[in-house]
């Protein structure tokens, strides 16, 4: 039996921040206070692709703080990108905790399919 399920992200999770990023081939995220155009942060700076400033996850509140200026400063399809890749990595990482496996399929439109094989079985 097959179920679809939607996920909305709340990024919460350093390991998966940090496999997001080794995915992405990203700079590994750093924690602490990080520095945004006119303010700071604190939490994991994930640095984005052609990206001015970080991006600041705080996993205590699930909150994400960058200065992107609109696009000027860094492509919001980028920031996109990262979460993505953030909810399929944390997918697999608690498939994978609970003795499941997970295959994935890339889609035309850019979303990503991901199959979990409740026991392992494939």
């Amino acid at each position: 039996m097959s179920h679809v399920v939607q996920v909305q992200t709340q990024i919460r999770d350093p390991v998966a921040i940090r496999a997001a990023c080794e995915r992405l081939k990203l700079p590994e995220p750093v924690f602490g206070e990080a520095k945004l155009f006119s303010s700071s942060a604190v939490g994991w700076a994930v640095r984005l692709p052609e990206w001015r400033y970080p991006v600041v996850c705080n996993v205590n509140t699930a909150t994400l703080a960058y200065d992107n200026y609109g696009g000027r400063w860094g492509d919001p399809k980028q920031l996109d990108r990262f979460q993505q890749i953030y909810a399929v990595e944390k997918s697999r990482i608690e498939a994978c905790l609970k003795g499941h496996t997970v295959t994935e399929q890339s889609l035309a439109d850019g979303s990503i399919k991901l199959t979990i094989h409740v026991g392992g079985a494939s």
